[in-house]
């Protein structure tokens, strides 16, 4: 019979970095290119893999695979470990900027909104478009309030129009069920 005590999961193993160096490069000519620090990179031009692989090994640095679907491929002579911590910042910063985005702010308003509430609405998705989220403005009716949807829309689209200097508005408000919604999105930087 087992134990019955936790048992610790290992962390997954970090994904191998299988891009091909040096002699594990596959082409017999490729087109090499030099990583200068705080240059822009210099172009060598086309040689065969071994002179490539020579040109590296003076200057103590590995030949790494970069473009293999150009035509010649290209490879360039860069210390790997330098190149594969770049390559792994970037995946970072890109998966980051990625998760970011936008969110989806939410502000409930009544057809009977008194105008210090309805400046405070405005106010708040002045402050949720200027972050770049966008703002759904939803409006509750109870009972037989529905027949004022009419009011509603005004509000609504009063609002739109006070905001469309920041914020574009997705869509005429629309009546779902006993709730009118209204999507506005920042407009895009330039």
């Amino acid at each position: 019979m087992g134990g019955r005590g936790r048992r610790y999961s290992q962390p997954a193993p970090k994904p191998k970095d299988n891009t091909p160096i040096n002699d594990a490069i596959n082409f017999e000519e490729v087109r090499v290119v030099i990583d200068i620090p705080g240059e822009p990179d210099e172009l060598l031009g086309v040689m065969s893999k071994s002179d490539a692989i020579a040109a590296a090994g003076e200057r103590d640095l590995d030949l790494v695979l970069i473009a293999a679907k150009s035509d010649p491929p290209v490879c360039k002579i860069v210390s790997y470990d330098k190149y594969r911590f770049a390559k792994e910042k970037k995946k970072k910063e890109q998966s980051k900027a990625a998760s970011k985005g936008q969110e989806l702010k939410e502000l409930k308003m009544s057809y009977k909104i008194g105008e210090h509430d309805y400046e405070v609405r405005k106010k708040q998705a002045l402050k949720f478009l200027g972050k770049g989220d966008k703002v759904k403005f939803s409006m509750l009716f109870r009972g037989r309030e529905v027949t004022h949807a009419d009011v509603g829309k005004e509000i609504m689209l009063r609002m739109a129009e006070s905001l469309e200097d920041i914020g574009q508005l997705d869509g005429a408000p629309k009546v779902m069920g006993r709730q009118m919604i209204m999507l506005i999105s920042p407009k895009p930087t330039k």
